[in-house]
């Protein structure tokens, strides 16, 4: 199990994800969005893999009330699939600019959410549908419709 009686059982989440166009996906993940390539391992037939940091993971489990939510929040419709990454980053409209100038589907940009964090929703490569999101820090959330934002 583990070293310590005291550390939990699970040290790493990874996500698996196939990609058909795999050196896409790579740029995208590792280039774009920045996320530092921790290992690359080949075998037989063309099979590849990239390890890509994350930073810290967190399993979040939402039930469908809650998903709906979340989608009206930051797209203003359902448009979710039932698997969507979250990627936090320190100026979402930045990042979301950069991503959407690499080749990713702008859903709906930044908007300011209800619990102080600015959120954007992309289609990104894979088949994956991603959150960037900026945490705000301390100050007073605000609803989506005090945001009179326009990008």
């Amino acid at each position: 199990m583990t070293d310590r009686p005291d550390a939990p059982p699970v040290r790493q989440l990874r996500l698996v994800v196939e990609a058909e166009d795999y050196d896409v996906a790579l740029a995208f993940y590792r280039d774009l969005l920045g996320l530092p390539q921790e290992a690359a391992f080949t075998g037989e037939g063309d099979a590849r893999v990239a390890i890509l940091d994350a930073g810290r993971a967190t399993l979040e489990i939402a039930n469908p009330a809650q998903k709906r939510m979340i989608d009206d929040v930051e797209v203003g419709r359902q448009v979710a699939p039932p698997l969507r990454v979250a990627f936090e980053v320190a100026d979402a409209d930045a990042v979301t600019t950069a991503l959407v100038d690499g080749g990713a589907h702008l859903v709906a940009p930044p908007v300011r959410t209800p619990w102080n964090s600015l959120n954007a929703r992309l289609e990104a490569p894979a088949g994956l549908q991603i959150t960037v999101f900026q945490e705000l820090g301390a100050e007073a959330p605000r609803s989506p419709a005090d945001d009179d934002r326009t990008t």
